[in-house]
């Protein structure tokens, strides 16, 4: 534990100094996309800051190489150069992406691509554990579509997601985080050197997680771009496949005595087959409805829109950062659930746990429809939030005709979003780029 704490602590490291260098570098290089009709920062924001990440993968891999109690996972496996390669490709991609914008079935070429230089070098599903089946042997090509397939769905599942600060680089800590502590323990307390890959790169992605996010929490000083979107999708994808498809269920030893207790006790080795999919559960889900909301409506499947689940968040009045702790809030329940009914199957206190924890989170999501509302004499005391819809008609009609209808010189920009906090909605005709402060 004491090296992998070691392996991570120097991944966040470099990739938190890292950033700012790459921030400075981003704006250099002009790497500073316009406000897009679905974005919701309101000013432009510099990318690129997957270039830090990779760099944060590169050191981890390197320290975990030297280190004592690591060196064996390079020793006997070849996954972590698999990873490495797949890694280089992506994010290479990715930086290109960010810089110029490449066509959408250009990028799902070169994660299928990624995929499979990983498959070649062994990262690949071997088996899969069926429950009432037992473990099935996939052949080879079936084992590499699955493998393929299993890469590109995380890989957009985390793009699709990445859309307010420092969501993405947050769910994919807590899932890591899930998966390093399900993933350790089959390596420590079974004694199962194949687990050791998948603890490894669960934790240099901790590292990468954790060292960007303080540069890109809200408000956010560079986004990670689709060269961070996509390399740390890949990352959590290559460490589901590493446990799921090579950990043997039968090493645990789980199907001895009779039919029922054999079913009870192979609970936690399906594990590893749901595991995967309950850490992206929240990013699926919105790839999903993303999918069939844009076929339902005539649009290509990789059309931008604002119909994210972050952004219906924004749009019923959460702010900001309240969005993305809700969104925080359930990646870590669904996922600290399943590692815990993982360990202990039998137990109702963590069903129990679950459901009101589950209701606490409903609450919260509904927290905008509770939103108290003051006395008629104390509105002009209380934040603009807390005062009566009709009053903020009132005031908001002379300034909306004012700008609409006064000389272009003399309008006044419109705000756009939910209590000025976020872009959702029309936007502002006319910007105004001054910073607070200066003179006009």
């Amino acid at each position: 534990m004491r090296d992998y704490l070691l392996t991570l602590c120097v991944t966040a490291a470099v990739t938190y100094l890292l950033t700012g260098p790459v921030r400075k570098f981003a704006i250099a290089t002009g790497a500073m996309p316009e406000i897009r009709a679905r974005d919701v920062h309101r000013e432009p924001t510099p990318r690129l800051g997957g270039i830090a990440m990779f760099f944060g993968l590169c050191t981890g891999l390197l320290v975990a190489d030297h280190l004592q109690n690591l060196n064996s996972v390079f020793e006997l496996s070849n996954e972590p150069r698999a990873l490495l390669s797949g890694a280089a490709l992506i994010w290479l991609i990715g930086v290109l992406d960010d810089k110029f914008e490449l066509d959408a079935l250009i990028k799902l070429g070169a994660q299928m691509i990624s995929a499979g230089v990983m498959v070649m070098q062994g990262l690949t599903i071997l088996w899969l554990p069926i429950p009432g089946i037992g473990t099935v042997a996939l052949t080879k090509g079936q084992g590499t579509l699955l493998t393929v397939a299993l890469v590109v769905l995380t890989i957009n599942a985390v793009n699709f997601v990445d859309g307010l600060d420092g969501l993405a680089a947050g769910m994919v800590c807590i899932a890591a985080a899930a998966f390093f502590l399900y993933a350790y323990r089959l390596w420590y307390g079974y004694t199962i050197e194949a687990a050791a890959p998948a603890t490894l790169f669960a934790a240099i992605l901790m590292g990468m997680c954790l060292g960007f996010l303080p540069h890109n929490m809200h408000p956010a000083r560079i986004f990670m771009g689709d060269s961070g979107s996509m390399l740390i999708g890949l990352i959590l994808a290559a460490s589901a496949i590493s446990i799921t498809g090579q950990v043997d269920p039968d090493v645990l030893r789980l199907f001895e005595g009779s039919t029922r207790q054999a079913t009870h006790a192979a609970l936690p080795v399906f594990i590893p087959l749901i595991l995967p999919l309950t850490i992206i559960a929240i990013p699926m889900a919105d790839l999903i409805l993303a999918i069939v909301r844009r076929t339902w409506n005539g649009q290509s499947p990789f059309a931008a829109d604002r119909g994210h689940l972050h952004h219906r968040l924004l749009e019923i009045g959460h702010s900001h950062s309240r969005a993305v702790l809700i969104m925080y809030f359930w990646s870590a329940l669904i996922a600290f659930g399943t590692l815990a009914y993982s360990v202990h199957s039998a137990s109702m206190w963590i069903v129990l746990a679950v459901v009101f924890l589950s209701a606490v989170g409903l609450v919260l999501l509904l927290l905008p429809r509770f939103s108290p509302r003051a006395p008629r004499w104390a509105e002009s005391f209380v934040p603009p939030r807390y005062r009566r819809r009709k009053v903020l008609a009132a005031e908001s009609a002379a300034p909306v005709a004012a700008a609409v209808e006064g000389p272009l010189e003399e309008r006044i920009p419109i705000p756009a979003g939910v209590n000025g906090s976020t872009a959702i909605g029309h936007r502002s005709r006319f910007t105004d780029r001054r910073k607070a402060g200066t003179p006009s």
